[in-house]
């Protein structure tokens, strides 16, 4: 035998006459696998370097002799602290700072909170400027940054009062605009932007590239050149409060587009505001139900009216309003678009239920793939103007174009706003809490419930999947989230499925055709920028289902399809091209505020007579989350100011994570080669480790020379330290910097007894590799691999195995491979289809050791089980046991991306 550390370089040469040659082992057969279109289309979109402005003076600034001071030099004035260098004024110290931030943010009741101020040497030993939840509210009150104040009007409806609770809607629009955090991300003009250089194919994302402020701001030019856009979006919803007392709050929340999309959905940002919450009244002591939804319409509308009316004038005319900067513009907040479900959208559209609040599609059509035409707005301002005519010709007029008699609907007398237009799609409710849900019944009649709970417990583990390990059909309530996870594991659950009834003549291609073209349409739908080209794929999807959906009705699960939310899966291309993508408009982010401006507000009250309570909580609330960005602000500048002074360059601000992570310190120090085998299922780990580094000291070998040479090695070295556990942060797939990074992971950990003593399986997840040619979307260049070991190699054992010159990577990982991906996926399906890759002739898996950096990210295989699923196959074991699997492309956006 040959010591791996004796080896010279001069040893690894070719014999004289001999040429490298192709091998048969573990790289022979990954084969040619050029990129598809779609490959080359998605790739695409990470290219947003060209955009044509609006021309002329849109978002211009007004011409002023100089420029107002900006938002933070406004409120560092009036402060006016006696210390300068106090960047916590009005409080004395950092500490009194944190302890009011706490007790407003984190903290207990305001009476818990005196008490412990009271007690005995709490005070002398924090020193703070405030000895009472009281005294720190005069605090807050008096010399925070000003927000806007609620107060409440009586709304009288059928001889009944109601209170409704807003603040200036223009007040907090100011507030949003002007605030400087938001600075670096806002738009004040509209753009178009390209995938081509030509300019021939426009790609939608952020609100200020889609089509409608582009048409507003033409609009506008013309009359007044100069103007700078604000779009206003409205979200509502009602929503539960308590657990048993069955109070409910129907806030309603606003922001602008101005604001990049990435930061209005971050509930931390502060980029959306509550401007009202509406009566939740459903005034049952009106006994017709025809005229009780009548009157509550009426009353929404009321309330809304109430609301959103300061902005009709300015909308028309514009006013000066400063960014964060200070800098001044014209602006005209303009209705833009309305957040809601789908009864919230009938009910703001003013149409009847059952309806497309978008066109005037008839209830027994919405279930066709025809287009209708869209709703007229001016027709439907006529009509709503015949209200002083009489009730008679108001209810005939309304009913002529499709609405319901509401007087003076909120938006009738909104500038330049087109109800019908800005209603948009909702991700939440339309396909997670609508199609999906639908979908699910029809899938557990079509194959029956047991198979489909069979199959749930005995899918692989993955980071991104939840193991439902009872299955899906007891779920009860589920929440959106629940139908986002079954969504990640839906097409594996009945690729191979047969219908539960042997009689029953449809085939169940049609089914899986009909459950991948509803996936996809999902998927695709919550891309964060959309080309003219992937909105075809969009298109197309909706298509396909259309297609193949009557194959529910040939089973006898459906009678038509005449839902509401499948029909307004037909405007999703219109509202993204009009408004961008629709991350711009999902009520996930409403939902989200709920827990802010509703449930811990209600908390925080005495819950009798809360409203006037919890708006002024939310109102303290704001000023403390002003004031803190206020003290970062300073801080910031104050360490800007210092670095200066001592001539070194100004922080930088590098948070973003490397690729791959792995931990600091490995999870066993020294594990042999033996128990690599036996505990890891690495039993060639010695071979192919030794391949690894011959390849390494010499790259110009064949991997049959490599093999040849590896063969007769003993290394000197008999242990390695090893990782169970590897993250990655893989950057958006169609590059948007701005997005977070998908976080993933991979688990390699043997079998073990938990902290109850009980008997835990290994688990060793399966991964994407890149094997040298791998992009950012397709598989081409790309091999899935199971890992057995992540290692390293301890400092002695590393200076035996490579030249000291030798700058290798750290860790490596011990995989054995799955067969490469085929040209195209599965026709029905559209999965790759993969089984376990053993060497020629034989039963003895095809093995390597790679570089942890080579892989791309964990990966999520469907086994394939047959018509029914062996009960012998557990979650723990399947990977082993079952050879054919398919390859999931539903873990995420990512990988959605990545692999199709």
């Amino acid at each position: 035998m040959v010591d791996a550390a004796g080896l010279e370089d001069a040893e690894l040469e070719p014999p004289e006459g001999q040429h490298p040659a192709a091998d048969a082992g573990p790289r022979a057969d990954i084969g040619f696998r050029g990129p598809t279109v779609r490959e080359r289309e998605e790739r695409k979109l990470q290219d947003k370097s060209h955009s044509v402005s609006f021309p002329g003076l849109a978002g211009a600034p007004i011409p002023h002799d100089a420029q107002a001071p900006g938002t933070y030099d406004v409120y560092r004035d009036r402060l006016d602290p006696a210390d300068p260098a106090n960047v916590w004024a009005p409080f004395t110290s950092k500490l009194d700072w944190e302890i009011a931030k706490w007790a407003k943010m984190r903290g207990p009741t305001s009476t818990a909170f005196t008490e412990l101020l009271q007690i005995e040497g709490v005070q002398d030993a924090l020193k703070l400027s405030f000895k009472s939840s009281k005294d720190l509210n005069k605090v807050i009150d008096g010399c925070l940054p000003v927000v806007p104040e609620f107060h409440s009007e009586e709304i009288e409806v059928d001889g009944e009062s109601f209170e409704v609770f807003f603040r200036d809607p223009l007040q907090c629009i100011k507030l949003l605009y002007g605030n400087p955090e938001f600075l670096p991300h806002m738009s004040f003009a509209p753009e178009r932007h390209y995938v081509d250089e030509d300019l021939t194919i426009p790609v939608y994302h952020q609100m200020h590239t889609g089509r409608w402020w582009w048409k507003i701001q033409k609009i506008l030019e013309g009359i007044n050149p100069g103007a700078t856009v604000v779009p206003v979006i409205v979200s509502t919803d009602k929503t539960q409060i308590t657990q048993f007392r069955n109070q409910s709050a129907y806030p309603v929340y606003l922001t602008i587009g101005n604001i990049a999309k990435e930061i209005r959905r971050q509930p931390s940002k502060h980029a959306q505001m509550l401007v009202g919450y509406l009566p939740t009244t459903r005034l049952l002591h009106i006994k017709d139900s025809v005229t009780r939804t009548r009157a509550l319409a009426n009353l929404f509308h009321a309330c809304m009216r109430k609301i959103l009316g300061s902005l009709s004038d300015p909308g028309r005319n514009g006013l000066p309003m400063a960014s964060g900067d200070g800098v001044v513009r014209r602006c005209h907040p303009i209705f833009a678009t309305f957040i809601g479900d789908y009864p919230e959208q009938a009910l703001v559209a003013c149409v009847k239920f059952g309806l497309c609040p978008k066109c005037e599609a008839e209830h027994d059509d919405l279930g066709l793939y025809e287009e209708a035409p869209s709703r007229d707005l001016a027709s439907t301002l006529r009509a709503l103007r015949t209200v002083d005519r009489g009730p008679e010709v108001f209810m005939q007029e309304c009913a002529e174009v499709g609405l319901k008699p509401v007087v003076h609907p909120f938006w009738e007398d909104l500038p330049y706003a087109n109800v019908f237009k800005s209603i948009t799609p909702d991700i939440l409710h339309q396909m997670y809490q609508g199609m999906v849900k639908h979908t699910l019944e029809w899938l557990q009649k079509t194959f029956g419930a047991v198979e489909i709970d069979e199959r749930c417990k005995r899918l692989p583990r993955n980071h991104s999947t939840r193991l439902f390990s009872s299955g899906i059909s007891h779920l009860s309530r589920v929440s959106g989230q629940e139908h986002k996870d079954i969504c990640r594991i839906l097409m594996g659950l009945i690729v191979d499925l047969r219908p539960q009834d042997p009689n029953i003549g449809a085939s169940p291609v049609r089914v899986v055709r009909a459950i991948r073209a509803l996936l996809d349409f999902l998927y695709l739908a919550q891309y964060p920028s959309h080309s003219q080209t992937t909105l075809q794929y969009l298109e197309d999807a909706l298509a396909r289902f259309h297609g193949s959906k009557s194959v529910f009705e040939e089973l006898g699960i459906r009678e038509h399809f005449n839902i509401p939310k499948l029909h307004g899966l037909s405007h999703y291309v219109e509202s993204i091209k009009l408004f961008g993508t629709t991350d711009n408009y999902n009520t996930e982010a409403t939902e989200r505020l709920h827990i802010d401006y509703a449930k811990d507000a209600y908390r925080s009250t005495n819950h009798k007579d809360a409203f006037p309570q919890m708006t002024k909580w939310l109102v303290r609330r704001e000023q403390i989350w002003q004031h803190d960005r206020y003290i970062s602000w300073r801080s910031a500048e104050a360490e800007r100011a210092a670095a200066v002074a001592a001539g070194a360059p100004g922080a930088q601000d590098d948070s973003s994570p490397p690729r791959v992570h792995i931990a600091h310190l490995p999870s066993a120090k020294s594990v042999s080669f033996a128990l690599l085998g036996a505990a890891y299922g690495a039993a060639d780990f010695q071979t192919a480790l030794a391949r690894y580094i011959i390849q390494e000291r010499n790259p110009r070998l064949s991997e049959r020379q490599v093999f040849n040479v590896a063969d007769g090695i003993a290394l000197p070295f008999r242990t390695v330290a090893t990782y169970h556990k590897i993250k990655f942060y893989n950057p958006d797939a169609q590059d948007e910097d701005d997005l977070p990074a998908a976080r993933d992971a991979v688990h390699i950990r043997p079998a073990h007894r938990d902290t109850r003593d009980r008997p835990v399986p290994g688990r060793f997840d399966t991964v994407l590799v890149n094997t040298g040619t791998g992009q950012d979307a397709g598989v081409t260049g790309y091999r899935v691999a199971q890992v057995r070991v992540v290692f390293s190699l301890a400092a002695k054992a590393r200076a035996a195995a490579f030249p000291a010159a030798y700058n290798g990577p750290k860790h490596l990982a011990y995989i054995e491979w799955f067969t490469p991906f085929a040209a195209e996926a599965e026709p029905d399906h559209l999965m790759y289809r993969i089984s376990r890759a053993y060497r020629a002739g034989t039963r003895h898996r095809q093995f390597a050791v790679i570089p942890v950096d080579d892989i791309r990210r964990s990966v999520h295989l469907f086994p394939l089980f047959g018509a029914v699923a062996p009960r012998t196959w557990t979650s723990g074991n399947v990977l082993e046991r079952c050879e054919r699997f398919y390859v999931s492309s539903f873990l995420d956006r990512h990988n959605y991306i990545t692999l199709y």
